[in-house]
């Protein structure tokens, strides 16, 4: 836990070092699923990272750029990846995935068996680490919102989110844990146990708290 605390630190509070030295922003892809795609609409939890940055004074320094793709799984991102990301030639590049490949499971019987899922996320970070490209996981933060897991797919969501985990602490990269982050809100504000309405407005996708909260769980994790 410390080894990881340190590498946050020399990492991304190197990042403003970084830009400053370079005279140009500090480029960020996240790379996502549908919750990413809406991430740069008004309201979207990109936006408010970039909101929240203008109050700082930091936002000329950093360009936030988002490459979400509705439905996608994580192979999907692996395949859009020369396009998507290393084309737009960033310094960091977020991944936010693993709701549909679990989600499509019971949906549509196309999820993604989780051998698969972490060989294709090994694969995701082993080509940017290729292209010098810093890299941050997130875990995915819900498929319901009851807290007393009694979601359908609870089971298999906290599994994919730790092996994300695992992929953080073995690679030794920055995690933003947003499927602990989300239950620990729930815990405290999800009094009736409600399925959706608290951090989402349909059990995934973000209503406009959960935008602010994924983007302020974001900017702490990457030290900003």
């Amino acid at each position: 836990m410390k080894s990881l605390f340190r590498y946050l630190k020399i990492s991304f509070f190197a990042l403003p070092l970084v830009a400053a030295q370079q005279d140009q922003a500090t480029r960020i892809v996240f790379l996502g699923d549908s919750i990413t795609q809406a991430g740069v609409n008004p309201g979207g939890y990109i936006v408010k990272m970039g909101e929240i940055l203008e109050k700082k004074g930091l936002k000329a320094k950093y360009e936030l750029i988002g490459a979400g793709i509705s439905g996608n799984k994580v192979y999907d991102l692996y395949l859009r990846m020369d396009e998507d990301v290393l084309a737009k030639k960033p310094n960091l590049v977020v991944i936010y995935v693993g709701v549909n490949d679990v989600w499509h499971k019971a949906s549509s019987g196309t999820g993604t068996d989780p051998d698969k899922f972490v060989k294709f996320y090994e694969a995701i970070i082993k080509k940017l680490q290729a292209n010098q490209i810093k890299v941050a996981l997130c875990t995915p933060a819900a498929i319901g919102e009851r807290t007393d897991f009694s979601n359908q797919q609870d089971g298999d969501l906290n599994k994919y989110a730790q092996l994300i985990r695992d992929l953080a602490k073995k690679q030794n990269l920055p995690l933003v844990d947003l499927r602990k982050a989300f239950l620990e809100y729930n815990l405290k504000n999800n009094l009736n146990n409600e399925e959706k309405g608290i951090l989402t407005n349909d059990r995934v996708h973000l209503n406009e708290l959960g935008n602010q909260f994924v983007a302020e769980e974001m900017l702490k994790t990457l030290g900003i």
